[in-house]
């Protein structure tokens, strides 16, 4: 069997430790070839390090014996000292860096030296000690960031933090054991709802399901139903297990309407709208479009849903607002008939629902129909003198004469 190789590492930001002394470190979220996610942390000096044993193993590549033969991409050098803003500033460097060391060569790009460097340690998993007084700062990079120039590089963002509401045991290594009430740093909200959290020293996927912000039920970045629709295409046959769930085959195209976080998407097909899971479902269209779901793990069970969750505990008094199916069908036969894309249909209490109803199909009989009015006939100049005034009749005579 052939070795793993990393096939993609992301970028997510860099962490400020205060054990056993401060010092940051970045957190790469490494995808390797059989479909495993690890989350490592490395420190920008050992980074360089293994940038400069890569060189050495690669003279012809680092472009030693002839510069342009160049192609592994260059690292700066690390600094005596790293501040908290050339820690954050490299991270566009580091992200490309990243990014152009998978595009080399397989010879490079999956040599043991580059498995050995990405492949997850001991203190990974279970890191330092935490500081007595000092909780380790987390910051993230955001998904629209520009990975060339620094200066286009957004601000760092705390960790989200939410509530778990309810106990959740875990059904792989990968998972995490949750406790109702426990809080979790969400450090990647991946779009099957499976979200990778950190709970103290413990990091792991949990089911989005499970878990609620502290400020509200809802989710602000939950985005509105888009009737119009997005097409895609069904990676894997799913069989509904509630009413309000879609069954669909392989390789079936559908439109996608609404795209929750907690990985249950509202889809239409046909008439027929429903939640599948987004796990199994692939965008159709662009290449580009394509090639950016392959990057999204595909399990092979969807995430639990909310409204199969028992003693769910939230501490929220008001629930989470959703949308009916009925809503969402009625809404969306409302956009596909004013789009022409569905006849519009005879209103319920109108006479031709009635008659379709009932299979009359006759014409109406003479006394349901309308009488036309007849038309008097016109007057006689006599009558016409007689009814109008007096100064009317003055003024007709003077032209008479």
């Amino acid at each position: 069997m052939a070795d793993t190789y990393v096939r993609h590492v992301e970028l997510l930001g860099f962490e400020k430790r205060f054990y056993p002394s401060q010092h940051y470190v970045y957190m790469f979220l490494v995808k390797w070839s059989d479909q495993s996610e690890k989350l490592i942390y490395r420190r920008y000096p050992e980074i360089h390090t293994f940038h400069k044993t890569l060189k050495e193993m690669f003279p012809i590549e680092a472009g030693d014996i002839d510069a342009k033969d160049r192609i592994i991409p260059s690292l700066p050098a690390p600094k005596w000292l790293d501040s908290q803003r050339t820690t954050e500033t490299r991270q566009g460097t580091l992200a490309e860096y990243c990014r152009s060391l998978l595009n080399l060569p397989p010879k490079i790009s999956r040599c043991q030296l580059v498995r050995s460097f990405f492949k997850v340690r001991p203190e990974d998993e279970t890191p330092p000690a935490p500081h007595p007084f000092k909780r380790n700062e987390t910051y993230v990079m955001t998904r629209d960031r520009v990975r060339t120039t620094t200066s286009e590089i957004t601000g760092p963002v705390m960790l989200d933090s939410y509530r778990v509401i309810a106990d959740y045991s875990k059904s792989s290594k990968y998972e995490l054991n949750l406790k109702a009430g426990d809080l979790v740093d969400i450090v990647e909200k991946s779009p099957n709802g499976w979200w990778f959290c950190q709970y103290e020293t413990q990091r792991g996927w949990a089911p989005a399901a499970y878990l609620e912000p502290l400020d509200g039920p809802d989710e602000r970045e939950e985005p509105e139903p888009n009737y119009a629709g997005e097409l895609y295409k069904t990676t894997k046959a799913y069989k509904a297990v509630e009413d309000d769930e879609l069954t669909l085959e392989v390789g079936e195209t559908i439109e996608v309407i609404h795209k929750l976080l907690d990985g249950w998407w509202v889809i239409r097909k046909g008439e027929e709208t429903g939640y599948y899971p987004s796990m199994f479902l692939c965008r159709t269209g662009q290449k580009k479009e394509v090639e950016a779901e392959k990057d999204i793990v595909r399990r092979e069970t969807p995430p639990p849903r909310r409204s199969t969750i028992r003693n769910a505990q939230s501490i929220h008094a008001k629930g989470r607002q959703r949308i009916s199916q009925d809503t969402y069908r009625r809404q969306s036969r409302r956009f596909l008939q004013q789009r022409g894309r569905l006849p519009s249909q005879p209103r319920k209490n109108s006479r031709a629902a009635l008659v379709e109803k009932n299979g009359d199909t006759a014409a109406p009989s003479k006394d349901e129909a309308k009488k036309t009015p007849v038309i008097p006939p016109r007057p006689s100049q006599e009558l016409i003198m007689e009814r109008c005034t007096e100064n009317t009749r003055k003024r007709i005579s003077i032209h008479a004469n």
